[in-house]
């Protein structure tokens, strides 16, 4: 694991770190909204270097110690979102990268996939939606489960985003109702919050990435566009993306492989999926 560093790429500063040699063939992880990278944990992160990978993580834009933007006022997009990935590609002169995506982030590798085809050489989406939230806005994919529609129209009020504490509680109790029956695995989460929270000068800014927009045109009638070997995992109990966003997401990508968690649910994998996962990835990856 190489120190932190900044890497000036798209008309901002990214935070990136990087596992392995360099000489390996790269993969590049794009966390989730409000997500640094922190949450792709060491040990993850470690195992797939172990398996001869350039593993690369990064601050997304408001989180860690990437460029961040007043609470509220993010002064980007989603598609500067994309080009940041491209631009630290670049930056790091990795030519073609293996592309980890979960959640926004698996949207952001899916756009690498079809608006920059040339830089991907494989790609995995985790706990992504080919239409976002379901329902009647998106024919035939199920909409968020019930206990995730009741928060969101009764959200939790705000902490003092300076308290380290009352921020740790508040997201504890927010991973709660996106985690799966396969157990929440409270230390863990205390310290990946607690972690997050010591490396983000302002909190508060984690929030801006609900308030992004620019997708563009919707990426669903463009999934038999992507022409790269694709893996997609998910968990089986998503709340906010039932499993039948992944299988949409399996039958529409040509040639995608769904690959189940079985009890997981909108999170991170948890490490107990990892003797799983990891080998899964390394196998994608081989080719």
């Amino acid at each position: 694991m190489t120190p932190e560093r900044i890497i000036h790429a798209n008309g901002v500063d990214l935070c990136v770190q990087t596992f392995g040699a360099a000489t390996d063939p790269a993969l590049l992880l794009i966390a989730g909204a409000a997500s640094s990278m922190d949450w792709w944990e060491d040990g993850f992160c470690q195992r797939l270097a172990d398996g001869s990978r350039f593993v690369i993580r990064y601050d997304l834009r408001d989180t860690g110690r990437s460029t961040s933007y007043p609470p509220g006022r993010p002064g980007y997009g989603f598609n500067d979102l994309v080009g940041d990935a491209v631009a630290l590609l670049q930056a790091l002169q990795v030519a073609r990268a293996h592309v980890v995506g979960i959640s926004m982030g698996g949207a952001i590798a899916l756009h690498l996939a079809l608006d920059h085809p040339d830089l991907v050489a494989t790609l995995t989406l985790m706990s992504t939606s080919p239409g976002g939230p379901g329902g009647p806005a998106n024919p035939g994919l199920p909409p968020m489960s019930p206990r995730l529609q009741v928060a969101f129209s009764k959200p939790a009020p705000p902490p003092d985003w300076t308290d380290r504490d009352a921020v740790i509680d508040h997201q504890l109790e927010q991973l709660r109702l996106f985690a799966g029956p396969q157990g929440f695995d409270d230390a863990r989460m205390r310290t990946l919050i607690g972690r997050s929270f010591d490396r983000t000068p302002n909190v508060a800014t984690l929030n801006n990435h609900w308030s992004v927009g620019g997708e563009g045109p919707p990426l669903r009638p463009r999934l038999n566009h992507v022409h790269v070997p694709t893996l997609v995992v998910h968990g089986t109990d998503d709340p906010l993306f039932p499993i039948a966003h992944a299988e949409a997401t399996a039958r529409e990508v040509p040639g995608a492989h769904l690959m189940r968690l079985e009890g997981v649910g909108h999170e991170m994998p948890p490490a107990a999926t990892w003797d799983l996962l990891v080998p899964a990835l390394l196998q994608h990856t081989a080719a």
